[in-house]
């Protein structure tokens, strides 16, 4: 069965001077949490945007599918710790959003770098939110193993 998430945004105003707010329909997890356009692409100000939300997802989605990854190959992780840095930026004079950035640490017993490596790799490429962003979106990740 598939599952189906919401989100929700109210918004006023043009886009320059215009706000918004972005709430979590299906969870609550958040409500009304303030975007705007400078939020985009000047300082956030404490509020969000749309590229932080894709790397807040995409993190939460490759720690996901690394920790699987890693359970699959007898050795499950002990903790892990993911970053995401999604760049968004002017591409032939249209904002994109360029890249996502993943960057990994972990410690996972009997483990080697390698084999930690090779599954952070495969996870990159498994992770549905990075399957959802490949062919638009340059993604890489940077691995590293704690002792």
């Amino acid at each position: 069965m598939a599952a189906i998430r919401r989100a929700s945004v109210h918004w006023q105003g043009d886009l320059g001077s215009g706000s918004g707010r972005v709430t979590a329909a299906t969870s609550g997890a958040f409500a009304d949490l303030p975007v705007t356009w400078g939020s985009r692409t000047e300082a956030a100000d404490g509020r969000t945007s749309p590229e932080e939300l894709i790397a807040a997802a995409h993190a939460a989605c490759y720690c996901m599918a690394l920790s699987a990854e890693l359970g699959r190959a007898g050795t499950p992780p002990a903790e892990l710790e993911v970053g995401a840095t999604v760049t968004f930026d002017r591409i032939d004079g249209k904002w994109t959003v360029a890249s996502s950035e993943l960057r990994v640490t972990g410690r996972v017993p009997g483990i080697s770098a390698d084999a930690f490596r090779a599954a952070a790799v495969a996870a990159k490429d498994g992770c549905p939110v990075s399957r959802a962003l490949q062919g638009n979106v340059a993604i890489s990740v940077e691995p590293t193993l704690e002792a």
